[in-house]
């Protein structure tokens, strides 16, 4: 119960109205296993499908459905002890849509998986937005997760919500920086100006960022010797850093 405020959920009081909010909401919880390990995914489907009360017909409909989104087919009648964590989560996603929830809560789904399953996994989770229409909640430290996923995000410090942003707004407001690397056949310094900070010099390779509010980047790539580059790459700065910018910025430590 909480010690101020107040907090509803699809118009329903969670500390009032407990047992009716659960046949909205689905859970996944990264580091938590929901699952029976000792029982098939498919038995784990029947088994949540009971505690919903979801008849046996639609319950049946439900798991073929959510088996054909999720690709179970192939290990969906083996013991969830002998699946990978990539095939574990997409089980335990699957379970928490088998009520078919309003909203869907996801704590860290990604930890601890693999680049490759990583994406899997973000994948399902866009096509679960897009089929399905399930409104997702998704809290990570992962910023490539908050990245390829959100449209919203709310960065909280402290327990205080310090940014409610777009995504888009975001990295249009904040991406106003950009690093340059070069690598160059000889050795040279570069001038140094308002607007360019230079990160990294060694030999003929030069890390710089540059402020395009204060200088533009073809400003900036003036100051090089075109006929010097070997090769060059220009990218936005990480939006971890942005972030962490965003906490400095509140006078705050995270």
């Amino acid at each position: 119960y909480p010690d101020g405020g107040n907090v509803k959920v699809l118009g329903i009081d969670p500390t009032k109205k407990r047992k009716q909010l659960a046949y909205e909401i689905g859970t996944v919880f990264g580091q938590k296993e929901q699952l029976w390990t000792h029982l098939t995914p498919y038995d784990n489907f029947r088994f949540f499908g009971a505690i919903y009360d979801i008849p046996d017909g639609e319950m049946e409909r439900r798991i073929e459905e959510l088996s054909e989104i999720f690709e179970l087919g192939l290990y969906i009648n083996t013991p969830v002890r002998n699946l990978s964590l990539g095939q574990r989560i997409r089980c335990e996603i699957a379970a928490s849509l088998i009520h078919k929830p309003k909203v869907l809560f996801l704590d860290e789904p990604t930890i601890g998986l693999d680049p490759v399953v990583k994406e899997n996994i973000r994948a399902l989770i866009r096509q679960m937005n897009k089929e399905l229409h399930t409104t997702i909640f998704l809290t990570s430290h992962d910023i490539g997760d908050i990245e390829k996923l959100c449209k919203r995000i709310i960065i909280v410090n402290s327990g205080r919500i310090v940014l409610d942003d777009s995504m888009a707004h975001l990295k249009y407001h904040y991406l106003n920086k950009k690093t340059v690397e070069v690598k160059l056949h000889e050795s040279v310094k570069l001038p140094s100006a308002e607007g360019i900070t230079v990160l990294k010099e060694k030999g003929g390779y030069v890390k710089f960022e540059v402020d395009t509010a204060v200088m533009k980047i073809h400003d900036a790539l003036r100051r090089i010797d075109t006929e010097n580059v070997e090769d060059i790459n220009i990218s936005n700065i990480p939006l971890e850093n942005i972030i962490t910018d965003i906490y400095k910025s509140e006078g705050k430590t995270v």
